[in-house]
């Protein structure tokens, strides 16, 4: 009898990256935390091209250009959305468009698998890497990843992080404690 030989094909996503820290690309990942607005930015600085950033109108925290990294506020817009509903679409309209590299948003409520899956479907479509701040225990089950982030204690000056990836559909869970000044792309 013959034989078949059989190929095994690796999925794009399973492919482990070089960069512990990288978000997949065409997929949507949650940052919980403290720190997680720390970790968007760092993975602006890191990300080349256009960067939207997506909030609801009432939330009165906001990025100032010049406390930025280096290089992102040229490649930043924002958008504000005037309740949850609204900041949903914007995500899936921003997610989809090809240009753009990151899109980081901030819901209050939590995502339903139904919006999450919504989410990852445009991004796949727009070749896009979504980021969505979320409060604690507020994750879709949808998302790629979760990364739990927090500032870790030390001198007053301190820069130290551990970001810890708690959720990872296609990899392996872990934490990384680094040291990020905020101003570029390296730690």
């Amino acid at each position: 009898s013959r034989r078949t030989p059989v190929r095994i094909l690796r999925d794009r996503h399973l492919i482990q990256p070089d960069d512990p820290l990288l978000l997949l690309k065409a997929r949507v990942h949650e940052a919980e935390g403290q720190g997680r607005v720390g970790f968007a930015l760092f993975q602006a600085a890191r990300t080349p091209g256009p960067i939207f950033w997506i909030a609801l109108a009432h939330d009165r925290d906001r990025l100032l250009p010049g406390a930025l990294p280096d290089g992102v506020a040229e490649r930043l817009h924002f958008v504000e959305a005037r309740n949850e509903t609204d900041l949903l679409w914007s995500i899936e309209e921003v997610l989809r468009a090809r240009p753009v590299s990151l899109v980081v948003a901030e819901p209050e409520k939590p995502i339903s698998l139904t919006a999450g899956r919504r989410l990852q479907l445009a991004a796949e479509a727009g070749q896009t890497t979504g980021l969505l701040l979320i409060r604690e225990g507020r994750g879709s089950n949808a998302a790629e990843t979760r990364w739990k982030c927090d500032p870790l204690p030390g001198p007053a000056d301190s820069t130290r992080h551990r970001w810890m990836l708690n959720k990872n559909k296609k990899g392996t869970l872990g934490f990384h404690d680094v040291s990020w000044d905020g101003a570029t792309a390296a730690f």
